[in-house]
């Protein structure tokens, strides 16, 4: 088995990083896939993961899409892409990739294993908890040692097989923790819960999580997943699976700035996850009778802020809270 990462930005990299360390305990090859001056940097000098413990350069083998990498039915594609960019990814795979060929999606939200079980049969979910940081050409940060996140893991849309076992037991090899999880979108609907707080951070930074905004729009989102009769785990149940696995360190001096969408308007990618985060309450509620003017409000804002080029942190918490709340004020009116 071979794991393609496709998409090796901050998680995707981590991943394909610990995963290569480890291969010779797990037995299984890794390749990843990337773009731009990331892609150069690392077919020049390597992968390098600078976490609590030290960097590492490491040589793994970097492509552009995967119709260079030449797929086979038991390569697993870890799929580690922003939302937005599902798409093109299965495009590009659909057009090389054996029909049968496993792929992880090691997305935040809920949409992008349904959109790869159109075209893939073999299809599986996994919930994110890496806190990681890719902002430089090359270089990838663990933040959390020694145990780099948690990967739970399932097959879509509910089940565990030998496949996804197979994937549980290489991460927890790899300095991960991961249960395989018949119920597995239960927990990426709560992780999607934590992620309405992304837009937040963007604009106004990591305390801008602790605001009012964050909880209004949360509220907006229980009502929907009410109305839309959507398991969730608890938040009982996921203090309970972190436990005090995940550690917080600083590397190389750095305390790690933000989020995957803090990362992005920080890279200035000129996109955003927004719409697949605050935007899939919005399509609930749209769906189900919901008003979500809250999480309408940040997904607009950050889709604003990315292709305004704005960096992290270019707002207030008051000014993202103003315009919260007059957004629900006049959706109440």
């Amino acid at each position: 088995m071979r794991f393609v990462v496709y998409g090796a930005g901050a998680i995707g990299g981590v991943i394909g990083a610990r995963l290569y360390e480890h291969r010779d305990e797990h037995g299984h090859d890794v390749a990843l896939i990337a773009r731009g001056a990331h892609l150069e940097a690392i077919k020049a000098n390597g992968l390098r993961i600078d976490s609590a413990d030290g960097s590492a350069m490491l040589p793994i083998e970097a492509a552009s899409g995967p119709a260079e990498l030449d797929l086979q039915a038991d390569d697993v594609v870890v799929l580690a892409v922003k939302g937005q960019d599902t798409g093109a990814a299965l495009d590009a795979l659909t057009s090389c990739a054996p029909p049968d060929i496993a792929v992880v999606c090691a997305q935040n939200g809920v949409a992008n294993e349904r959109a790869a079980l159109r075209v893939f049969a073999n299809v599986y979910a996994m919930c994110v908890m890496c806190p990681a940081t890719h902002v430089e050409p090359g270089v990838v940060e663990a933040t959390s040692s020694p145990i780099s996140g948690l990967l739970d893991i399932g097959r879509y849309p509910g089940a565990v097989d030998a496949v996804a076992k197979t994937i549980a037991a290489a991460l927890e090899a790899s300095t991960f923790r991961s249960e395989p999880r018949a119920d597995i979108m239960r927990w990426k609907h709560q992780k999607l819960l934590m992620n309405l707080g992304n837009a937040i951070e963007a604009a106004c930074g990591p305390a801008g999580r602790a605001s009012d905004v964050g909880r209004m729009a949360m509220r907006e989102a229980l009502a929907c997943y009410r109305a839309a009769a959507i398991e969730f785990a608890s938040r009982e149940e996921d203090q309970r699976r972190r436990g005090a696995l995940l550690q917080m360190r600083e590397v190389g001096g750095r305390v790690r700035g933000g989020g995957s969408s803090w990362q992005s308007l920080a890279r200035g990618t000129g996109t955003i996850e927004s719409d697949y985060l605050n935007g899939e309450i919005v399509l609930l509620g749209r769906l189900h009778g919901i008003p979500t003017p809250v999480n309408t409000t940040l997904q607009q804002l950050a889709r604003r802020l990315a292709a305004e080029g704005a960096p992290p942190g270019s707002m207030t918490a008051d000014e993202v809270l103003a315009l919260a709340t007059a957004a629900s004020d006049a959706g109440r009116a």
